[in-house]
């Protein structure tokens, strides 16, 4: 189950439930779209994967399955993260 995680890793931009702007990649890093377009180049810092739109999970199943309170704020290199990019 995925844990929705409420904000974007680098910017702590707001990332709710149904945000259409939230990013993970394969370990559930979470980042907004404008962060993985114009900084991230589609790569994630964390693992090197790539991103997908998170789903976004149904009003209907929050209080079964409700989404985490917990903020992974780990803003980004930039200059380390273009290196490594340019390694591939």
């Amino acid at each position: 189950m995925l844990e929705i995680r409420p904000t974007c890793e680098n910017c702590n931009k707001s990332l709710p439930f149904n945000s259409k702007e939230a990013m993970i990649c394969t370990f559930e890093c979470t980042f907004c779209k404008d962060c993985v377009e114009s900084i991230l180049q589609h790569v994630c810092p964390n693992c090197g994967g790539n991103f997908v739109e998170r789903p976004i999970r149904p009003k209907v199943l929050l209080q079964k399955y409700p989404v985490s309170t917990k903020e992974v704020i780990k803003p980004v290199d930039v200059v380390k993260h273009q290196e490594r990019i340019n390694k591939k």
